[in-house]
C-alpha cells in the first residue's frame, strides 16, 4: 500500500479565480494582464483584506474607468447567505452559504469577552464518516478553493467592523478549520487559506498564526507535510479513543493510520514547530468515556506538549449516541489529571442552533 492516501471530491467546475487565491506575486501578475500597473494590485488588497470592501464606488484610488473591471474579474461573488441564526444573545451566529454550484456550506462566528473565533469549512461535507458526526454522515460534495475559506473569514470580519455583532465594532483574532470537512483532506487549498488569513496585510489578514487552529482526524503524510510549512498554527487531532479496537469504529481512517502513529506525527509536529498539540475528545456515554480509557489515554500523552479538549457530545439527527453522564465527564477529566495532562471541558457554544462540534450539516430551512 502507498505511504499516502489520497481522499479524491468529486470532479465539478471551479469556482471563479479570486484576489485571495493568489500570492501577491500572482496578483501582480493578474492585473498586469488586465491591463493595469502591478501596484494596482496592492491597492485592489487593501480594499478587500483590510478595508473589507468588493465595492467599486469605494476604491476612489484606482482609474474609474478600470475599477468594475478589476473587482468583476478579482473579487467575483463566491458565498451567497442562505440564512442567518443567532442564539447567545446574538453573541454566536451560524451563517448557512450557498456556494457557485449550490453546495452548502456552514461558518460559525462565537463572540467571547476577550477574543472573536471563527469556525470555518474547508469542504462541502465530508468524506471521513465519522458516526458521530452530522457533517461525516453526509458524505463529500466537493473541496472549497482557497478564496471560498477565506472569504467566510472575511464576512465575519466584515460584520464585526461594521457593528453587526453585539458587543460594539471589533475584529477576528481566532479561526478554527473545525467546521464541514477534513481540512488535510483539502491540503493545498487549507495551506493558502491559513497563508491569506496570516500574512500581514495588504498581502492578507493579518491575523497571529497562534491564533490559528487547524483540524485533523489524523491523516498522517499530511500532519508531516504540514509541520514543514513555516506555519506555526496549532495542531488539533481529533482522537475521540485511545485504542485502534474502538477508534476503528469512531474514525474509520483509522485503519489506515493507527493511534500510535498519529500521535507520533503529531508530536514531531510539536518538536518542529514548538506548538502545544490539542487533543479533540468527543465524550460518548458508555462508549469512550470509561476511567481505563482516560488512563490509556493519559499514559499516550504523559509528558508530551500537549492539551486535551474534552467534547460533550452534541446532538445529531438520528444518532444514537449521547454525551457522557456528568459524573463520567468529571471521572474522565481526574484520571486525565492523575498523569500529568492538562485538559478542559469544551464549552459547547452554539448547540441550540446546531453550530457545536459536529453538528454542522448545511441544511436548508425547508430541508
Amino acid at each position: 500500500m502507498s505511504a499516502e492516501l489520497t481522499f479524491v471530491a468529486p470532479r465539478r467546475a471551479k469556482p471563479s479565480r479570486h484576489l485571495a487565491d493568489l500570492s501577491m506575486a500572482e496578483r501582480r501578475t493578474a492585473v498586469t494582464e488586465l491591463g493595469e500597473k502591478p501596484f494596482r494590485a496592492d491597492q485592489l488588497s487593501r480594499h478587500y483584506f483590510e478595508r473589507l470592501t468588493t465595492d467599486p464606488e469605494h476604491m476612489t484610488d484606482l482609474p474609474a474607468a478600470s475599477r468594475d473591471q478589476l473587482v468583476t474579474q478579482l473579487m467575483p461573488n463566491l458565498l451567497t447567505s442562505v440564512r442567518e441564526i443567532t442564539c447567545d444573545e446574538g453573541m454566536t451566529r451560524k451563517t448557512l452559504w450557498r456556494l457557485f454550484d449550490g453546495a452548502l456550506v456552514e461558518s460559525v462566528l462565537m463572540r467571547y469577552p476577550d477574543r472573536v473565533t471563527m469556525c470555518v469549512s474547508s469542504q462541502a461535507g465530508c468524506g471521513m464518516n465519522c458516526p458521530f458526526c452530522a457533517t461525516g454522515q453526509a458524505g463529500l460534495t466537493r473541496n472549497m478553493s482557497t478564496a471560498e475559506i477565506v472569504e467566510q473569514v472575511v464576512s465575519g470580519a466584515r460584520a464585526l467592523a461594521r457593528d453587526e455583532v453585539p458587543g460594539g465594532p471589533g475584529r477576528v483574532s481566532n479561526i478554527v478549520f473545525m467546521g464541514m470537512g477534513e481540512p488535510l483532506a483539502n491540503y493545498k487549498a487549507v495551506i493558502g487559506a491559513v497563508r491569506r488569513i496570516v500574512d500581514p496585510a495588504p498581502e492578507g489578514l493579518g491575523i497571529s498564526a497562534r491564533g490559528v487552529t487547524v483540524s485533523t482526524v489524523g491523516l498522517v503524510p499530511a500532519i508531516e507535510k504540514l509541520s514543514n510549512e513555516g506555519l506555526p498554527v496549532t495542531l488539533a487531532v481529533s482522537l475521540h479513543a485511545p485504542d485502534d479496537e474502538l477508534r476503528d469504529t469512531l474514525v474509520p481512517v483509522n485503519t489506515r493510520w493507527k493511534v500510535g502513529e498519529v500521535l507520533d506525527a503529531a508530536w514531531a509536529y510539536a518538536a518542529k514547530t514548538k506548538r502545544r498539540v490539542s487533543i479533540e475528545y468527543a465524550m460518548i456515554k458508555d462508549i469512550n468515556d470509561h476511567e481505563w480509557r482516560a488512563d490509556l489515554l493519559g499514559r499516550l500523552l504523559k509528558g508530551k506538549l500537549v492539551h486535551v479538549n474534552l467534547i460533550p457530545l452534541n446532538p445529531t439527527p438520528g444518532s444514537k449516541w449521547t454525551a457522557s453522564r456528568p459524573e463520567d465527564e468529571r471521572a474522565f477529566v481526574r484520571r486525565l489529571e492523575s498523569h500529568g495532562v492538562a485538559v478542559t471541558v469544551r464549552d459547547t457554544r452554539g448547540r441550540e442552533i446546531d453550530g457545536a462540534c459536529g453538528q454542522l450539516a448545511a441544511a436548508t430551512p425547508d430541508s
